[in-house]
């Protein structure tokens, strides 16, 4: 541990040292014409002017960058600026920033108990030191760039290591004030309920202020992606450890995070000689009306994969109306969103009426991403809105196959919901907010499953042996009652393009409506740590390969009986050669965990290239991976598509074991002759690889981790399984842009080399999902589920009829 935080703190000040030098060394006269020609450009020699007292320096006025008595005035200045900003919420753009905040404050106060009893309480001691480790490495890279800076007479690095002290100052003495005025218990203290005037000193977290002051300062100073990244991530790490580590509320963390990130901001601003290089930091009220941020800069939430959008954009790609969409890899923002629109737009346009129908999907989605339009043309992004609010019905009669990971799934992709024969229930809503490059997205649900009898002995005879686990317990399955937050997350754009997001967030990582091998929405949403880029050009020869999109995350996995809570850390790129064709590689590493691979700094690194361990005689962890394709098909008028992913568990790429690999084609036939409304998706998918020795551990099953390729006992890839096959077809007709009628069938096996006599059912389906003008929509499914053959569940055939009523609001996206 204390090698990765030195190793990290090490990164950070030679990244600093770096960027600094090569500012300072180069060409002086080129530094200056490299300058952006506005006011800051101009030195003043007047001296400052009456409101300096508040810490907003004209441009230009010497910073006073200096210890001793001009540090302690800059401090004075910085405490009054604070303390006195409470009177610019009687501007209403301030208000547009402050009331969403307010609110989303509330809310986890509200629900803050609640989530600090469902953090376990193995890794409190290790959380505890991470936090503790972040925090020093942050104030140990200020403390450093200052002392570097001293020494090589290096002004940037002197600048940075300054400001960031007088971030990190200013953080404690506001934090310790609001300590003293609220006196919130912590998570360990009193009855775990975090009462405030109880003598307590949790709210807010002094940890996270001082991380996010120094990281926002060291970010703006130099703003490259390696810098901004390891800032940013030392930053996110103790706002969440504060958590796991029990020393602190969500609240708390969130309140000190955005107070450090502000005052840093601030100081910034007041302090920064724009002269040494380093980024712009506009005013949130006024800068962003007068000079508007470019698409890539906007913060912007994430689409739900669940969004009718996701269907409409890929039929308008399939139709040639969109070129730059990466189908396969999702979820995308909503101001990607709205530039796949735009584009679609300018097609719909260069048609001369003949687009049609698509001409309206096109219009409808141009409703949706209005206001994000808007913004494409220099509008203000300051925006907070409801998303939807939702109450959802799921019932079940007979018996239903809901272990995926052994069995089958009556019901999948439902982001992990729980659901049992009976009645289940959902309801929930969903709300966003931006303000210049930050985003917030908060989706909440109760959810309802009934009790279920205990697995029969055979069962659990079953799953020990295929599992080489101890036989498991003889219980019934209690109800659940419980409260989940779906996506759930904080996102900041860093630089043109990037965007790093922090929080509970789903992932759909393959073309085509069946599932991903590699990550699907068949999960929960886990907490992770996420960095996107869209539109990257690749470096060198590379660029061949056109415009790539890219992913990467770490995150962590719950419901883990045998390896208690492992890591798991993903990379995804796509990229399109071809205006036909999109290509994609992905893989993911679980590693970690109590009694798992050690996460350590080598084992990480040997398992990021696919490299065998000395000590392991493996390569550390659990590997899986992905190749996916998206084809359309040229000079047949846009009627085909052939998609499709391979997947490899174990292997570095999904080519190297053929005969072993799983593969899912599909094909989509876009339209129908003389019924254009009415497009048909077919999807194969096996896991059985026939030829080798297969018993169920080959794929998704690990000797190490033997809860497999799960998160709470869900397959976070495809509901095939892990030695099955299953055929599908969907046939969907478009009644008009929101509105659709879909029918599917699908037919499953799993092979009796698994499963004792294995298994086989069928799938009949219908879907309706109806938007109204009013907000209001309504979606609706009836399946009829017949269990032809299943000896180790049931004496005989079985059949079960599932319907599934949503009922919901969207409001209006008018702001």
């Amino acid at each position: 541990m204390r090698a990765l935080w030195t190793l990290l703190l090490t990164g950070l000040l030679l990244g600093s040292a770096v960027e600094g030098c090569t500012q300072t060394r180069g060409d002086p006269e080129k530094q200056r014409l490299n300058q952006q020609p506005d006011s800051k450009s101009v030195r003043w020699t007047e001296s400052p002017p009456a409101d300096a007292s508040l810490g907003f320096l004209e441009p230009g006025v010497d910073p006073e960058n200096r210890l001793f008595l001009p540090f302690l005035k800059h401090i004075t200045d910085d405490q009054r600026q604070f303390w006195a900003s409470p009177k610019e919420l009687r501007q209403p753009t301030a208000l547009k920033t402050f009331l969403p905040f307010a609110g989303f404050t509330g809310g986890l106060i509200a629900g803050d108990s609640w989530i600090a009893k469902q953090v376990p309480t193995n890794q409190v001691q290790r959380s505890r030191i991470i936090s503790n480790y972040a925090v020093f490495s942050l104030v140990g890279a200020a403390a450093g760039s200052y002392t570097f800076g001293q020494l090589t007479r290096n002004d940037h690095l002197r600048e940075t290591g300054f400001l960031s002290s007088e971030a990190a100052l200013n953080s404690t003495l506001i934090t310790y004030a609001f300590k003293e005025a609220t006196m919130r218990l912590r998570p360990d203290q009193g009855d775990g309920n975090g009462a405030f005037f109880q003598g307590g000193t949790s709210f807010p977290s002094e940890h996270a202020a001082i991380a996010w002051s120094v990281a926002s300062i060291v970010a703006h100073e130099y703003p490259g992606p390696v810098t901004t990244l390891m800032a940013y991530g030392l930053a996110s790490t103790v706002t969440l450890t504060r958590v796991t580590g029990k020393q602190h509320f969500p609240s708390d963390v969130v309140v000190g995070s955005v107070l450090g990130w502000y005052l840093g901001r601030q100081i910034y601003r007041a302090r920064h000689d724009p002269e040494l290089g380093g980024a712009s930091w506009g005013n949130l009220r006024d800068d962003t009306e007068k000079t508007p941020r470019t698409a890539g800069s906007m913060g912007s939430p994430y689409v739900p994969l669940d969004s009718w959008v996701y269907p409409a954009l890929e039929k308008l790609t399939a139709f040639g109306y969109i070129e730059t969409a990466f189908i396969g890899l999702k979820p995308w923002t909503r101001m990607e969103c709205a530039q796949l629109v735009e584009q679609a737009g300018e097609a719909v346009q260069r048609s001369e009426g003949s687009a049609g129908d698509l001409a309206d999907l096109q219009s409808r989605l141009q409703e949706e991403f209005a206001y994000e339009l808007g913004l494409l043309d220099g509008q203000n992004n300051a925006t907070a809105h409801l998303e939807s609010v939702y109450i959802r019905g799921v019932s079940v009669s007979g018996p239903a196959l809901t272990d995926g990971y052994h069995f089958g799934q009556t019901l999948a992709y439902d982001f992990g919901r729980p659901f049992r024969t009976g009645t289940n229930a959902q309801f929930g809503g969903s709300f966003h907010a931006a303000i210049g490059p930050a985003a917030i997205f908060v989706r909440a649900e109760f959810q309802h499953a009934p009790s279920a009898p205990a697995l029969s002995d055979a069962v659990r005879s079953f799953i020990a042996s295929s599992d080489l686990v101890p036989v498991p317990a003889a219980t019934p399955f209690r109800p659940v009652n419980r409260v989940r937050l779906l996506d759930a997350y904080l996102a900041i754009n860093l630089k043109e393009g990037w965007q790093l997001s922090f929080g509970q967030q789903s992932l759909s990582w393959g073309p085509g409506p069946g599932g991903s091998f590699l990550w699907s929405d068949n999960i929960e949403p886990i907490p992770m740590l996420r960095l996107t880029q869209s539109g990257v050009r690749l470096p060198g020869f590379l660029r061949m390969l056109g415009p790539a999109r890219v992913d990467s995350f770490f995150g962590r996995l719950e419901g883990h009986s045998y390896i208690p809570r492992p890591y798991i850390y993903g990379n995804k790129i796509n990229f399109k050669p071809f205006r036909s064709l999109e290509l994609g590689f992905g893989r993911s590493v679980t590693i970690g965990g109590k009694g798992g691979t050690p996460l350590t700094t080598k084992n990480f690194f040997l398992s990021y290239f696919g490299q065998r361990s000395s000590q392991l005689n493996s390569v550390p962890g659990d590997s899986h991976s992905s190749f996916d394709w998206t084809f359309y098909v040229p000079k047949v008028r846009n009627y085909l598509v052939f998609y499709g992913d391979l997947y490899a568990d174990d292997d570095f790429v999904p080519f190297q074991n053929p005969p072993k690999n799983p593969f899912r084609p599909g094909i989509y036939i876009t339209r129908f002759p003389r019924l254009p409304k009415l497009d048909f998706h077919m999807e194969a998918a096996s896991t059985e690889s026939p030829g080798l020795p297969n018993r169920g551990d080959l794929n998704y099953w690990n000797y190490t981790y033997h809860d497999g390729y799960t998160n709470n006992g869900n397959l976070i890839g495809n509901t095939v399984g892990r030695m099955g096959r299953a055929i599908q077809f969907w046939f969907t007709y478009w009644i008009s842009p929101k509105n659709t009628l879909q029918f599917t069938y699908k037919h499953n096996t799993v092979s009796q080399d698994f499963v004792p006599k294995g298994g086989a059912w069928q799938d009949y389906a219908v879907r309706h999902e109806m938007y109204l003008r009013s907000g209001l929509y309504v979606k609706s499914q009836l399946q009829y589920e017949h269990i032809s053959s299943y000896p180790l569940l049931f004496s005989g055939p079985q059949s079960n009829t599932t319907a599934v009523v949503e009922l919901g609001f969207v409001p209006h996206k008018s702001r």
